[in-house]
């Protein structure tokens, strides 16, 4: 059975708000429209489907009973439409800013400060997707939060934190017994090592003086991430980075045993694209990030 065809959304419309009002001169000040158009537009919508959708009273409207029964539907119709616009191209709804972050960085250190942004431009739709390892051929992003030393070409970059390492374990018990007081003790704890970091164990207890504590045991994880949640639970010590741990020490959930703490050239880095800052809320999203920056990440911390 072929559809007949809908009639047309601009006497849809002239019907739904002037039953709104039931009144075709209050309808034609909220449709931009002279009283006879829309008194017009309906009769062609009553001829079209031919029913009376209303009574012509001399000081008003009323709807019919078929034009009761029809008001709903159309109303929901349009309302339907009118939000579907809105979400997809209305103004509070520009495309997002679509943001990769290394998984870590997310967790520990944009997720914290992430209303802040919010608060302050609650305009600004963003996409954030979580990476652990960054491909360099993926190009859909305006911003990619990417750790490493810098070395990258054909993208813009901004470094966003200056770390310094530092063992992270439970405040109170690591493999069974009590958190070391001395790095001569860590030959008894089960050392967390992330791959794909240049400087890792070896490179602290070198850079520490301690030379002399086998690195070669201990559990190594692919991310950061995984090795600060076994930190946090117990399982061993992790190296963390200072811009990450500030608010797992800050909550008890992490405690740093030793004061030693060695720089690294390692850092996390906010790389955009050429065409980035074409998009104004790239511009905002940048100022603002950089405005989180600082080269103190450990006033607070307590060893």
């Amino acid at each position: 059975m072929a559809r007949k065809r809908l009639p047309p959304l601009n006497w849809l419309r002239a019907f739904e708000v002037s039953a709104k009002h039931l009144n075709f001169t209050q309808a034609s000040y909220e449709l931009s429209l002279t009283q006879a158009a829309v008194s017009h537009q309906v009769k062609g919508l009553e001829a079209y489907l031919g029913v009376l959708l209303f009574k012509r009273l001399p000081r008003g409207l009323e709807l019919t009973q078929e034009g009761k029964a029809y008001i709903p539907v159309v109303s929901q119709a349009i309302n339907k439409l009118i939000g579907a616009t809105d979400e997809l191209f209305g103004s509070n709804s520009s495309k997002p800013l679509i943001i990769k972050v290394n998984l870590v960085y997310f967790l520990n250190y944009l997720a914290p400060r992430l209303n802040d942004f919010i608060t302050q431009y609650p305009e600004i739709n963003l996409n954030i997707v979580s990476n652990i390892w960054s491909e360099d051929g993926e190009k859909d992003f305006h911003f990619d939060i990417r750790h490493g030393e810098g070395c990258w070409t054909d993208v813009y970059f901004d470094r966003i934190t200056w770390d310094k390492l530092l063992p992270v374990c439970h405040p109170i018990c690591v493999n069974g017994k009590e958190p070391p007081s001395s790095p001569n003790q860590l030959n008894n704890y089960q050392l967390l090592h992330v791959i794909g970091y240049r400087s890792g164990w070896q490179h602290w207890l070198d850079q520490s003086g301690f030379h002399h504590i086998d690195v070669s045991g201990g559990i190594r994880l692919d991310t950061l991430a995984s090795a600060m949640r076994l930190a946090e639970v117990g399982v061993g010590i992790a190296l963390g980075r200072s811009s990450l741990i500030h608010e797992a020490v800050k909550e008890g959930r992490l405690l740093i045993p030793f004061k030693q703490e060695i720089a690294t050239n390692e850092a996390f880095y906010l790389i955009s694209r050429p065409t980035t800052f074409e998009n104004p809320d790239a511009i905002t999203f940048r100022n603002w990030i950089l405005s989180q920056v600082t080269n103190s990440d450990l006033k607070d911390l307590q060893c």
